[in-house]
């Protein structure tokens, strides 16, 4: 058994799937930029002002002044193809290209149950990416294309006599040649054709007219050619028009992750990052790589993580061509342990963190981890672990002097000094003076590295009626500061 999904109109199908400026307009597609070039396609608002195919591009105009004008998109159509092959291929791993917009799929190894249903999920899945198709199911491909042309979405075929006799002639596609003798011999229909006897046909009108009769009668049967999935996992949109905006590129990207991360599911595959070039009508182009916090296959997260980083972009010019490849790797499954300190939402927490870095920069955001140095307070942010390792026994903590509460930042503080030792102390919430101080501790590192020295003396004093404190002199900017409080 096998059947046909069918994308009618495919070139103007292709061309609204790509174009967010067309959305909610009547639209025509012209065969060519020249003005009298004939509307070969038009979407139902179109039809709707009386827009016809056959008319030239300004007889449509006079009738619908509103109408937006197009020629075929040769990469439209490329990515539009590739989404119907993609749902495809999660029906059946035998599938034919059988034409621009018509794929046939050998459906011999579902239960005769199973089929339509699953057909039907699948035009439902090629409308979530923008394409509207029907599909037909028979016992040889010709009549499932046959019958795809004629759904409405879905048509199966069980009496082939019953079903190809009231057909036009024109659903054989009889040679050119062929149609005045046809046509004056009285016959409409492909039982008409198929009511005179095959081997007088094959007399008369020679081998052409022996092979519209099998087709007519629905005798034609052929293996299918089928092709295989890309190797790759990539989209790539050439724009005819630039994109000044966010909008128009995040409806293309949202077309081209659904039709990826399903590529991605029929090879049994994951994504391990995501590559986007976004190139410029002034020759330059923006590149990122984007990559995940852990493999999957969601569509969702990959168009969440591309939206996260161009809503911090600026690009000096508008885009003309837009280019996304996924890296793939071996879906990761695991088994997670009771006591397990993994996120439950990976992505998710990624996606929280990117957002937090195009607010507060990229510089300020991560875990915090002590630097190898014994400066005061000095650290580094480093990106935070999916995954928490189990915490080591660790040895009671023996608590040496008093504790002392820091004040991050310092307070500045200005410093009265008698016979070298801090006599007088106030800041701009304290005034006192130092009854007792203990120092000074001198502290320093970092010298071999000009740009990075530090030197410091700290002080341990007591204000009067106020409490112990830690003082400190920046040497090197001549400064002094509260550092802290001890309890």
């Amino acid at each position: 058994m096998f059947a046909v999904l069918h994308l009618a109109d495919f070139s103007l199908q292709a061309i609204l799937r790509a174009r967010a400026d067309l959305a909610g307009k009547p639209v025509a597609l012209l065969r060519d930029e020249r003005s009298d070039s004939p509307v070969l396609a038009c979407n139902a608002r179109a039809r709707s002002a009386a827009v016809e195919t056959g008319l030239t591009g300004p007889q449509a105009l006079a009738r619908c002044a509103s109408l937006a004008l197009c020629q075929p998109d040769p990469a439209a159509e490329t990515d539009a193809h590739a989404a119907l092959l993609s749902v495809a291929f999660s029906l059946s791993p035998t599938v034919e290209a059988t034409a621009p917009g018509i794929a046939t799929l050998d459906l011999a190894g579902h239960a005769a149950g199973e089929r339509e249903p699953r057909l039907r999920a699948a035009l439902d899945q090629l409308a979530a990416h923008g394409l509207t198709a029907t599909a037909g199911h028979a016992a040889t491909p010709l009549l499932a294309r046959y019958a795809a042309q004629l759904a409405d979405p879905f048509l199966a075929v069980e009496n082939r006599r019953t079903f190809l006799a009231p057909l036009p002639l024109a659903t054989a596609s009889p040679p050119p040649e062929l149609m005045p003798i046809l046509t004056g011999w009285g016959l409409r229909t492909l039982g008409d054709l198929t009511d005179l006897s095959k081997a007088d046909i094959a007399q008369r009108l020679g081998p052409a007219g022996l092979a519209l009769w099998e087709r007519a009668a629905g005798e034609t049967i052929r293996p299918l050619r089928p092709v295989t999935p890309a190797p790759t996992f990539a989209a790539y949109y050439d724009s005819p028009y630039e994109l000044e905006t966010l909008e128009p590129v995040l409806f293309l990207l949202r077309r081209f992750v659904d039709r990826l991360a399903l590529e991605l599911s029929n090879a049994g595959l994951a994504a391990a990052s995501l590559a986007l070039t976004l190139g410029c009508v002034d020759d330059t182009a923006l590149s990122r790589r984007i990559r995940l916090p852990e493999p999957g296959t969601s569509a969702d997260v990959f168009f969440r993580a591309l939206h996260t980083w161009l809503e911090s972009l600026r690009a000096a010019a508008a885009i003309k061509t837009v280019h996304l490849e996924i890296e793939p790797v071996r879906a990761l499954i695991r088994q997670h342990g009771l006591f397990d300190n993994t996120l439950v939402d990976a992505h998710g927490f990624a996606e929280t963190l990117a957002r937090a870095a195009a607010i507060a920069g990229s510089d300020r955001i991560g875990t915090p981890h002590l630097e190898d140095t014994h400066r005061p307070d000095a650290f580094a942010l480093h990106p935070p672990a999916l995954s928490l390792a189990p915490a080591e026994p660790s040895t009671p903590f023996t608590l040496r002097g008093l504790p002392l509460r820091r004040f991050r930042p310092p307070i500045p503080a200005n410093v009265e000094l008698q016979s070298g030792f801090p006599a007088y102390l106030w800041t701009s919430d304290l005034h006192a003076s130092i009854t007792a101080a203990r120092g000074p501790y001198p502290v320093s590192g970092d010298w071999w590295e000009t740009a990075r020295a530090w030197s410091r003396e700290e002080w341990d004093i007591e204000a009067a009626d106020s409490g112990l404190y830690r003082l400190t002199h920046d040497l090197q900017a001549s400064a002094w500061f509260i550092e802290g409080e001890y309890d």
